[in-house]
This record gives structure tokens, C-alpha cells and sequence, in this order.
């Protein structure tokens, strides 16, 4: 039998109103403290309830507007190397990762480059400061996940992580009423990243009965959500649920081609990561339905007669058409173009991680055709401009 390895926060608080914990938390154990946050959360009226309390137990804050870069996290780890003992998270996935690769490397003597999958000659030791992580979107899961992903855009453009057991957030707060007020597109978007991390961690090979129970129960909770995610408390706590899950089971199982080829395009793009994986999803659902794989097809079997058991057809086409019919923002029809070069690198760096199958060349290329404009080489666009849905 496949062991499984869990590995999670110390302490996790859920539920509305959970984030009243951190000023405590601080307090208890006085430390000079660093937030990295966002605009969209400093300037709401959550941190303005908070701030009164919160600033004099900081020693400062760093604003992440975008995916973090070596270079940025290297900047930051000059700014405060010796001047903090614990970072505190407030915001969506890309605050989170930039908080843990600043976490980690502050306690490290070498520039962010040499530490990077993919690319990086030094492995990290796994000293890193205690971290508070607070999600204010529900996608990644990073607030439960030993990885913190960077993109560097400048030196070999790729996105890959800092990753290490020690990397986990110390303590993590949930609180579902941080979500309320995002933009619909925004939502959706880290919804259906949370969808693709259960739905993948769910077929993986390395996967296990505990991993894959996780990754129902996160489905589950994912399907309850979908269709309110804009308007519903309960679709808040439930995304919330499904999203933490996701960050579990990717951990203890690994992703698919999907993610396989989103984090490629992704380094070359500065497209939503959970709209990438989105649109790559509903061409990999057509693939996935065609599929004769024996353990494909009982997995899928499964899923169907525990999560919709009286829907009758391919469960591939029925979840297609249920996040596509239900969705509050159509990530499907956006115009995202990639470029013939794009392509071309895309299809050569990717790979299909831990799927059950090997997914070949012309597999994966037909994915990101069916997910992007593809561009000709005068510039302007053919074939489609979106995958095709029910």
C-alpha cells in the first residue's frame, strides 16, 4: 500500500470572523513582524477595523501587486534581513507566495535564482521565520502548501517554486467573509484553480485512498459553491473549504498536464493562473472523456456515482457543462492570445506530471489550442478563440 504524507498548518482557524485571532495571536508573542498584503484588502474596510490595532505591532508592510519575482523577493529580503522574526499574509495567492519565499530566503544566504526549481543549483535547508497566512481569495491553497511559486520574466522566464516541508505556514486563518466584494472574474477564476488542484490531486498516480477522499469531499464542496460564489455565505465558507482541500491534496498527491502546461504559460503570459488552468480544464475534459484508461475510467466512474449519482452520461461532458452553464464570469470567452513561439515553447517545457497517463506532444498542443487564440506569424489571429463549450 502507498503511504500517504500530510502535511499541514499547527494551528488553523475557520469561520467567519476568525480574523479577530491575529491581533491576539500577536500580541501574545511579541516579535517585529512584517505584513505583505495587497491594495484591494488595505484599503477595505476589514484592515480599517483592524489597523488601529495592527500597526503598532508591525514593523512594517510590503504591498505585492503582482506574482513575485526573484528580483522582487531579493529586494525584500534586503530591506529586512535581520529586522524581523515573523511575517504575517493578508491576500490572494500571490501575496501568500511572495510571504513565503521571503519567509524562507531571508534565513538563506544566496539570491532567489539559485533556490528555484527548474532552474535554481542550491537546495533551500528549510529554515524559514514563522508565518501567519490569511487568505483573502479561495484558489490556491497556498495558505496550506509547502511551495511558494515566483516568476522570473526576466532571466530564464519560468514559474517554478521554493519548496520544502518547513514551508507550510505556521498558522493559517479562514476567513470566508474576506472573500466578500471580489470582483465576480476574480472568483471564478481562483474557484476553478481550486477545482483543477482537487480534480488533479483526484486522478494523479501518486495518489492514495486518503489523498482522494480529501479531493471528493473538496469536489463536493466545489460544486455547492459554483453557482454562488458572488452572493451566498454559505458558497464563501464552502469554496473556502474546497480551496484549503486542494492545497492538502496537491501537496500529498501532485497535479496533472494541466498544471503541467499552466505553469509555462504562465511564465510567459501574465494571465490569471486560475484562468489559464480553466480554460486548459475543459479541452482536457473532452480529451479525459474519450480516455479507454482503466484506472481513468473507474476513477471517474466513482466520482459520478458518489458526487452526482443521478445524472446519467459521460461525467466528463456533465462537469464540463455544469461550470460552464453555472459559472458567474464566462473564463472561457476571453480573447487570450499566444504567440507561435509561445506555442512552441509552451508545448516543449511542459509535461504531464504525476497524470496517469503520458500525455504526448500533439495531446498537449491540442489542450492549449483548444484553451487559446493561437496567433500566425503576421500577428493576426485563426483558429479559436476559446475552448468549445456546451
Amino acid at each position: 500500500m502507498t503511504a500517504s504524507l500530510m502535511i499541514a498548518n499547527r494551528q488553523t482557524w475557520f469561520g467567519t470572523g476568525s480574523i479577530s485571532q491575529l491581533i491576539p495571536l500577536l500580541q501574545s508573542d511579541a516579535q517585529p513582524t512584517l505584513l505583505f498584503s495587497c491594495r484591494s484588502f488595505l484599503g477595505g474596510p476589514i484592515y480599517a477595523a483592524l489597523a488601529d490595532r495592527l500597526a503598532p505591532l508591525l514593523a512594517g508592510t510590503e504591498i505585492v501587486s503582482h506574482e513575485a519575482s526573484p528580483q522582487d523577493i531579493d529586494r525584500w529580503v534586503a530591506r529586512w534581513r535581520g529586522k524581523v522574526r515573523r511575517v504575517v499574509a493578508i491576500g490572494g495567492g500571490s501575496v501568500l507566495d511572495a510571504a513565503k519565499a521571503f519567509a524562507a530566503l531571508v534565513e538563506h544566504p544566496l539570491p532567489a535564482l539559485r533556490y528555484m526549481e527548474k532552474v535554481g543549483d542550491s537546495k533551500v535547508s528549510g529554515a524559514t521565520l514563522p508565518l501567519i497566512a490569511i487568505p483573502t481569495t479561495a484558489g490556491t491553497g497556498s495558505e496550506v502548501t509547502q511551495n511558494a511559486v515566483i516568476t522570473d520574466t526576466h532571466v530564464y522566464k519560468v514559474k517554478a517554486s521554493l519548496r520544502h516541508n518547513n514551508f507550510v505556514p505556521q498558522m493559517a486563518i479562514l476567513d470566508p467573509q474576506l472573500l466578500a466584494g471580489a470582483p465576480d472574474a476574480v472568483l471564478a477564476y481562483c474557484a476553478i484553480d481550486a477545482f483543477t488542484h482537487l480534480f488533479e490531486s483526484y486522478l494523479s498516480k501518486t495518489a492514495t485512498s486518503l489523498s482522494r477522499e480529501m479531493s471528493l469531499t473538496g469536489i463536493r464542496h466545489f460544486l455547492q459553491a459554483w453557482p454562488a460564489l458572488n452572493h451566498d455565505d454559505e458558497a464563501r465558507e464552502a469554496i473556502m473549504q474546497a480551496s484549503y482541500l486542494g492545497g492538502l491534496t496537491l501537496s500529498m498527491a501532485g497535479l496533472g498536464v494541466i498544471h503541467g502546461i499552466a505553469g509555462e504559460v504562465g511564465a510567459l503570459r501574465s494571465y490569471h493562473h486560475g484562468q489559464i488552468c480553466g480554460r486548459l480544464l475543459l479541452p482536457f475534459l473532452d480529451v479525459l472523456a474519450e480516455s479507454e484508461q482503466p484506472r481513468q475510467r473507474a476513477l471517474m466512474t466513482e466520482l459520478a456515482l458518489r458526487l452526482f449519482p443521478r445524472e446519467q452520461g459521460n461525467p466528463e461532458r456533465y462537469l464540463s457543462a455544469f461550470i460552464t452553464r453555472n459559472a458567474i464570469a464566462p473564463f472561457w470567452r476571453e480573447d487570450l492570445p499566444l504567440s507561435q513561439q509561445e506555442l512552441a515553447v509552451s508545448l516543449e517545457k511542459s509535461n504531464s506530471k504525476n497524470s496517469l497517463l503520458e500525455y504526448s506532444p500533439a495531446e498537449r498542443r491540442g489542450m492549449i489550442e483548444g484553451a487559446f487564440r493561437i496567433e500566425d506569424t503576421e500577428g493576426s489571429g485563426y483558429g479559436v478563440s476559446g475552448p468549445t463549450v456546451p
